[in-house]
């Protein structure tokens, strides 16, 4: 059992999230930055959907009441277990009555906590990802018990991860032309893939774009969005929708983030500047 001395800014549950039931309106949600999320499974041995704790900004204090494994993937938020500066992408046997704490933030913004086999949280609708009106909490609280499964038998491997930050530091996306592309001026499409932009507010739900871009779109019909979608809006802000984003939209849909991108914005914080590129489809 893991046992949240303090929760951290915004910690929660994740898996690789619920797929089967966008035709009833349930978002997506699962884990913002998959590649991070899978590799500390994979380190692991885990399945790649067992679900993990995600970390935003300001981590959590925890307390192990069994022995376990653990693997760290991700921003690099200064985690300690019993005070020692704990390496990531790399197994740590981590023994009853051990704690893990976190401090500054050095890159990233989100990291990814996973134990071996498993967080054995709760299923609804075939995905332990926290979500507010799927699951009783959108985050994990003070005081909150999360059960894994008790490893007697401890190895180390010698097995790690090459690992730069400067993947934290890419600001390129790289996009798809969403439905409503061709809809944009042509002065408004170079305008679209020359300029930098300046990331606002920013949740699982959407980040926001600070600098606008003007819209003279006719209205359209309600549509289907999904994770990576790029709206704009009458005002001219371009909102991209993350992994908690509804399942259907009113804007325009001008362009499509590919999955690695999504993972790349998913560590980027406000003020970061991003760029994006077209992919060629011929």
């Amino acid at each position: 059992m893991l046992e949240i001395l303090q929760p951290g800014l915004y910690t929660s549950i994740q898996d690789l999230g619920r797929f089967n039931y966008r035709n009833y309106g349930v978002p997506v949600s699962g884990v913002m930055d998959e590649y991070h999320a899978k590799l500390a499974n994979h380190i692991l041995g885990n399945h790649e959907n067992d679900a993990v704790l995600e970390i935003t900004l300001q981590g959590p204090h925890v307390y192990f009441h069994e022995a376990t494994q653990i693997v760290i993937c991700g921003a690099d938020l200064s985690p300690k277990l019993n005070r020692s500066d704990l390496r990531a992408n790399i197994p740590i046997n981590v023994s009853k009555g051990d704690e893990l704490t976190f401090g500054a933030r050095n890159y990233g913004i989100r990291t990814y906590l996973a134990v071996k086999n498993g967080f054995q949280t709760e299923k609804i609708l075939e995905s332990c990802s926290f979500y507010d009106g799927i699951t009783q909490k959108s985050r994990i609280e003070k005081g909150d018990s999360i059960p894994y499964q008790t490893i007697k038998k401890q190895q180390l491997s010698n097995a790690k991860i090459g690992f730069h930050p400067t993947v934290f530091n890419d600001n390129q996306l790289q996009v798809f032309k969403g439905p409503e592309f061709d809809f944009l001026s042509k002065k408004q499409q170079k305008l679209l893939l020359e300029i930098p932009f300046s990331i606002g507010l920013n949740n699982r739900m959407a980040y926001q774009l600070n600098e606008l871009l003007e819209n003279n779109f006719p209205s359209i019909i309600t549509s289907a969005v999904l994770p990576g979608t790029i709206q704009l809006t009458p005002s001219g802000k371009l909102i991209i929708l993350m992994k908690d984003c509804q399942t259907t939209g009113g804007y325009p849909r001008i362009l499509q983030l590919d999955e690695a991108s999504i993972n790349r914005l998913s560590q980027k914080h406000t003020r970061d500047k991003i760029y994006f590129n077209m992919i060629s489809t011929s």
